[in-house]
């Protein structure tokens, strides 16, 4: 197991790693859309969900992947209303359409209102 850290993506908020290796695989934790040098979370459902992608994406690249070889995500939304605005977004980054779950929770850390977590071959 090789742990993935990046400071291109926030740091944890708390005692978990932001991704490992195992086996060929990479498993991002969940990216909140906070800005990864000040902490702040971007503004709207749009700006939210781009910064949570490109989070997730600096995992993946540190952990020599990419948003191609992604083979499942799980998506989480404060809100099912933000659903279509989420996909326009995702769908950008997310090209080659992995498997995926997209769930409403109650509440994200911080007030978010979007979380994506990525599997992806290396």
């Amino acid at each position: 197991m090789v742990v993935i850290s990046t400071e291109k993506a926030p740091g944890a908020i708390g005692p978990y790693s932001q991704g490992y290796e195992v086996n060929g695989m990479v498993y991002t934790s969940g990216q909140l859309p906070a800005d990864p040098v000040t902490g702040e979370l971007a503004e709207g459902i749009a700006a939210q969900a781009e910064l949570s992608c490109k989070n997730v994406g600096a995992i993946l690249e540190a952990a020599g992947s990419g948003f191609d070889k992604v083979v499942k995500t799980t998506c989480f939304l404060a809100d099912m209303a933000d659903f279509a605005a989420f996909n326009e977004v995702y769908a950008k980054y997310f090209t080659s359409k992995p498997a995926r779950s997209c769930v409403a929770v109650k509440a994200l850390p911080k007030g978010a209102l979007c979380e994506i977590e990525a599997i992806a071959e290396k």
